[in-house]
């Protein structure tokens, strides 16, 4: 499975790099704080929305810890999409931005 750190994925919003990313949390999770422009679909509908997704762009799949997006990641290997599981998840997101706060 491929992965990559929340360093990375800062890094690359800093370098203004175009990121598809999709947080599978549930919608509750995800209004309690999100990475500006991630689209939300939960894990329990990614099998029926998957079909919103094109398989010519890279996604960056997000949840809490990093177990869900493993999951969502796994699932869409098999489908055929180019994911990536963002380790960590947003508690290792809140983390970073804490470091840069403090």
């Amino acid at each position: 499975m491929n992965e990559i750190t929340v360093q990375e994925v800062v890094a690359k919003i800093a370098n203004n790099e175009v990121l598809n990313m999709i947080d599978v949390r549930e919608a509750e999770e995800v209004r309690e704080g999100h990475i500006n422009g991630i689209v939300n679909i939960p894990l329990g509908l990614l099998e029926f929305r998957m079909n919103e997704l094109d398989k010519n762009k890279e996604y960056i799949i997000v949840c809490r810890s990093g177990g869900r997006s493993g999951q969502a990641t796994a699932f869409l290997q098999e489908w055929g999409f180019a994911v990536t599981n963002m380790t960590g998840g947003m508690m290792a997101w809140e983390e970073e931005r804490n470091k840069k706060i403090n």
